[in-house]
């Protein structure tokens, strides 16, 4: 097996199309709803869960839209992207008036129609501009990042939005609310104390036509691929839709579900990580070594060590790479689509994502074991932030 420390095809050329112009992420936001929950609290309304396993997740804080011990709302996806979206713009010194392309990834819109990247137009004051939408859980938010990155390159729009947005909270809180703590099931406490809510958001321009010739930057280089066409989910959220009907859905213990393939997950999405990974090095030409930050959620996850073992990498690329990991996930759990941007924005404002770096987006899902690749030339400047000073 190829080793990923080492590239095995040549680096992309240059843009050599006279017209394509160059694309930059000006800035990023995030919004994460209320205060953090820490796992003392969660052991309160649905029971401990043990050390190893805790230490295993590695997540400490959480932020919810519902609250923990009634599951009221205090916020929703739509509202958070919007938050996050302005944030953004804020930094970019932009107002959203400016914006003529949005594009949101969600798997928990606030309806199933209209999609809600029209609620955050909405919001936004916005009367007339493009959107799109990708349902979709991690992967969502890079595939967002390209299609946005692509639609601005080639002159179509000149300002994007990208946003990634979850709300996962309203799943959980039916699988103990109302029930003993000591009663809730293992593997049912593992789910709520894994996932948290939040959006992230970018702020996209482009140049002017032929830019990106003039600059003479390499090529961001993207990739995609889902590996489980032939297995079953390793994440599914039943409800809502239209597999059974209507009234039999209501009859179901919960009228919402999700369901983990815990052993699968365990055991197939480290190998899907390895192959992200793998592939986006082969398609970029980089070595592990040239990646100055890469934007991994849940990519200090320990089981990844033996994976990495496996396919090649050795001890020497495997400490780069740990090294140079941007994520959050200790302190806001799985996000879903937000956890890409709300990693990026986290590098960023610490000063681990800095002007000139080499940023690899990775994101792996586990519902179809899929995963969403990105290289970019980091070019903004967070000390270049109006009203906020430097980390």
């Amino acid at each position: 097996m190829a080793s990923l420390a080492t590239p095995t095809t040549a680096r992309p050329a240059p843009h050599t199309d006279p017209t394509a112009r160059h694309v930059s992420v000006l800035s990023t936001g995030a919004d994460l709803p209320g205060d953090p929950i820490d796992n003392a609290t969660l052991e309160q309304v649905c029971g401990p869960l043990p050390e190893d396993v805790l230490q295993g997740i590695e997540v400490q804080h959480r932020h919810w839209v519902a609250d923990p011990f009634t599951g009221r709302h205090h916020s929703g996806t739509a509202e958070m992207a919007t938050k996050a979206a302005r944030q953004a713009l804020d930094r970019a010194g932009l107002t959203a008036d400016e914006v003529d392309l949005l594009v949101m990834s969600t798997a928990s819109p606030d309806n199933p129609l209209p999609a809600a990247g029209t609620l955050v137009q909405e919001r936004l004051g916005l009367e007339r501009c493009a959107v799109m939408e990708f349902r979709a859980g991690c992967v969502g938010a890079v595939q967002a990042m390209d299609t946005a990155r692509r639609l601005l390159a080639d002159g179509t729009y000149r300002t994007a939005l990208v946003i990634g947005a979850e709300s996962i909270s309203p799943l959980l809180v039916p699988f103990y609310l109302g029930a003993d703590p000591e009663k809730v099931r293992m593997r049912d406490r593992l789910t709520v104390h894994t996932f948290g809510d939040g959006a992230g958001a970018a702020v996209l321009r482009a140049g002017e036509e032929g830019s990106a010739v003039e600059r003479g930057a390499p090529r961001p280089v993207f990739a995609t691929q889902c590996l489980g066409g032939k297995r079953k989910p390793g994440m599914l959220v039943v409800g809502g839709g239209t597999d059974a009907p209507l009234a039999e859905q209501q009859r179901r213990k919960r009228l919402m579900d999700i369901r983990l393939d815990i052993p699968g997950t365990a055991s197939f999405g480290p190998k899907v990580f390895v192959a992200g990974l793998r592939d986006m090095l082969d398609r970029s030409g980089l070595a592990m070594s040239e990646i100055d930050a890469c934007v991994l959620p849940e990519g200090n996850a320990e089981y990844f060590s033996k994976e990495f073992e496996e396919a090649g990498l050795g001890t020497d690329e495997y400490a780069s790479l740990q090294k140079n990991i941007v994520e959050n996930l200790d302190a806001v759990g799985a996000t879903g689509s937000a956890a890409v941007p709300l990693a990026l924005d986290e590098g960023w404002r610490t000063g681990r994502v800095k002007p000139g770096d080499t940023v690899l987006l990775l994101a792996i899902e586990a519902s179809r074991y899929l995963y969403a690749g990105l290289t970019l030339t980091w070019e903004a400047d967070w000390s270049g932030v109006q009203g906020v000073a430097a980390p």
